[in-house]
């Protein structure tokens, strides 16, 4: 299943900048989807719908608010200033501001814009694995606990299966005592049957030890190799 793409969202009202910016980024397996944004609307944005902002700061007065709302969000941002536009100052990342030099800018901000998202992707990838990991370290935690509490289990239910098995043979027993005794004896024999199935589970926990020990050598000895 195909990874969705990335969202570039283009803050500006004149189609030649958003032209010229997405007529400059490259398509491939990296090409992301771009939703343009009239100045009109910046005060309606929100930081769930876009991974990279490209704001178009033609004017003081449209840097000054598109800095005001886009600090506000903490997404990723870019700044596109005009050339003779000073720069507005005071920008904390991860908003970056640029001058728009002819001819070069739109593959400036698409190469840094390509650099950013690559970045974002790779941080969210690791995140993912750690809780994955996280996740996994909690269930073998979960599982050895179960393992090692087994053989416990198993002598409690062969007491208990023993002396139903006692009680079933006692002569003039009562048949509801009878019968109480047989469902005793079959739920405690339902519980074998369940337990004796975690062996499986601690024969996968000894290999899954070994696949990370191995692993760990491997590491060990390619980085004393490199020194």
């Amino acid at each position: 299943m195909p990874l969705p793409r990335p969202i570039v969202l283009i803050l500006s009202s004149d189609p030649a900048f958003s032209r010229q910016l997405t007529g400059s980024w490259v398509d491939g397996d990296d090409a992301p989807e771009f939703v343009i944004l009239g100045q009109d609307l910046y005060q309606d944005l929100r930081s769930d719908s876009y991974d990279l902002a490209i704001a178009d700061a033609a004017s003081p007065d449209i840097a000054e608010r598109l800095q005001r709302v886009l600090q506000g969000l903490g997404k990723p941002a870019i700044m596109v200033g005009a050339p003779d536009l000073e720069p507005a100052g005071g920008l904390q990342p991860p908003i970056l501001e640029l001058p728009r030099e002819p001819k070069m800018w739109p593959s400036t901000v698409a190469l840094l814009g390509r650099e950013i998202l690559g970045r974002a992707s790779a941080e969210s990838r690791a995140r993912n694995s750690d809780r994955a990991r996280k996740e996994m370290e909690g269930q073998a935690t979960l599982g050895r606990y179960i393992v090692e509490m087994r053989n416990n289990i198993n002598n409690a239910l062969t007491s208990v299966l023993g002396n139903a098995e006692l009680l079933i043979q006692e002569p003039g027993l009562p048949a509801p005592v009878q019968a109480q005794a047989d469902t005793i004896r079959n739920m405690a024999l339902r519980l074998n049957e369940v337990f004796q199935r975690f062996s499986s589970i601690e024969n996968e926990l000894n290999v899954a030890a070994r696949e990370t020990g191995k692993q760990l050598e491997k590491r060990r000895g390619a980085q004393t190799k490199q020194l």
